[in-house]
């Protein structure tokens, strides 16, 4: 097994593909095998079967997928959740855009790094949340989707905000008991009934503690000014 150090999680699994490993090896670590915190066991029979499933998925393709669900799930055990999400940073902090896939949340956060100053992307797909000594941060994985942007940083959260198309660009704050069905649409939902127990604790903690948002959105230059400073003014009121 290779070694590697994710969301600050000291992680071992096999790689076995190209596609995996490129993916990888930012997050490339050595340490003592007694440190290990997550073990991932991806089978080269399960792999095998998986493509049999779904035949127009390389192998390659499946074993990222598939330790990709498996680091997801083993997050639970370890204060963490994913929100499948573009997460972007400004001036030090993360903010999440999530809405199901085509809605535009990688076009949106893509605005903010053309027109916001002090802006990158954490990851455009999956990035982890960590809940630690009381903060809640944002970390890139190697697990981001088609577009392999990441990067190996664990930021603070300032804010979720789910999109969904608009002519208008506008934001609204939204209370934990509203936005608790989108997070768990946007999340993984383990059959463990012991990791979906601390997945619902876990949204719980979340949504009570990090402000959530509803950005109508029109994809447009001027919808990450807006939403910026939209949500900066609803967080300091």
């Amino acid at each position: 097994m290779e070694k590697f150090v994710i969301a600050g999680l000291k992680t071992e699994y096999n790689v076995r593909g190209e596609f995996l490993r490129e993916r990888s090896k930012s997050y490339k670590a050595d340490f003592d095998d007694s440190e290990t915190e997550i073990k991932l066991n991806i089978k080269e029979d399960f792999i095998k079967m998986k493509k049999e499933e779904i035949p127009y998925l390389s192998l390659d393709e499946h074993e990222y997928m598939w330790t990709c669900e498996a680091f997801y799930n083993e997050l639970l055990r370890h204060n963490g959740m994913m929100l499948h999400s573009s997460c972007v940073e400004k001036d030090g902090f993360a903010y999440l855009f999530s809405a199901r896939s085509g809605t535009g949340k990688s076009t949106h956060t893509h605005l903010w790094l053309k027109n916001l100053e002090g802006t990158r992307i954490i990851n455009d797909d999956k990035p982890a949340l960590i809940y630690d000594n009381g903060k809640w941060y944002a970390c890139g994985t190697p697990f981001s989707g088609k577009t392999d942007e990441n990067i190996d940083v664990k930021i603070p959260v300032r804010a979720i905000t789910f999109l969904h198309r608009s002519e208008k660009n506008t934001v609204k704050k939204i209370p934990p008991f509203q936005a608790v069905s989108l997070l768990i649409e946007q999340t993984i939902k383990p059959a463990d009934r012991s990791l979906a127990e601390n997945m619902l604790e876990l949204a719980d903690l979340l949504l009570r503690e990090v402000p959530v948002f509803s950005l109508g959105c029109n994809l447009q230059d001027d919808a990450a000014v807006v939403a910026y400073n939209e949500i900066e003014r609803l967080i300091k009121e």
